[in-house]
């Protein structure tokens, strides 16, 4: 069983199981009904492959897609160095790079104009520094444990895979009281995940090819760091 552990100059690329973007809108997110985020527009600005993505688009009616590093989704760009004047979404949401988390929240904070969803390792919501740099100011509506575990493997998608890192997902809600409530994530991965969600992740296609190239591109630019 692994523990998620990455070096300073990782890109952090942990795609997303798809049901536990699903859970999200299913057990967190109050839509009230379909038509509700059939209205909205997304952000996924550290979106990978597009896992997270194009699942949120199975809710959103507009999801926009973005990452630092050419994975073949998306578009490329620094979601830190954006525009904030250039454009605002209803919905910022994604699993950021761990490093950067507060940086992300803060940006999405600034540029959302409903809600903001950052899924995180459980351990985030600790330490003195974090809870003044950001809980103490801008306390999130909901933190939402998941009670299964969230297997996510470096680079890729994998069914079989397990972990000893538990995930949360911290939900900023700004038509809400601000006051934080602790929820649980009910078991839900049998309900929610499809055979499908692995097929293009064990694929010998394009994506494949595309991501192998990623592999080699990231191996290189770490050498120049």
């Amino acid at each position: 069983m692994a523990q998620r552990s990455e070096a300073k100059d990782s890109l952090d690329n942990f795609p997303t199981p798809p049901w536990a973007t699903r859970a999200l809108v299913e057990h967190i997110i109050e839509r009230g009904n379909e038509r509700f985020l059939r209205s909205m527009s997304c952000l996924e600005p550290a979106c990978g492959a597009g896992h997270m993505a194009k699942t949120l688009s199975e809710y959103f009616g507009s999801v926009i897609a973005s990452d630092i590093f050419p994975y073949g989704y998306g578009s490329v760009e620094n979601f830190l160095d954006r525009d904030e004047a250039s454009e605002t979404f209803d919905w910022v949401i994604t699993n950021p790079p761990f490093k950067f988390a507060e940086d992300f929240i803060n940006k999405s904070l600034r540029i959302s104009t409903r809600g903001v969803a950052m899924l995180v390792r459980t351990v985030f919501i600790e330490s003195v520094g974090r809870y003044d740099r950001i809980f103490s100011k801008n306390p999130p509506q909901k933190f939402a444990q998941f009670s299964e575990r969230v297997p996510m493997v470096k680079g890729r998608l994998d069914k079989k895979a397990s972990t000893a890192t538990g995930y949360s997902w911290i939900v900023w809600e700004k038509n809400i009281s601000p006051e934080p409530r602790l929820l649980w994530v009910p078991p839900c991965r049998k309900s929610l995940e499809r055979d499908e969600d692995y097929v293009e992740a064990l694929s010998s296609g394009p994506f494949s090819e595309r991501y192998e190239a990623s592999l080699k591109i990231e191996a290189s630019q770490k050498k120049l760091l």
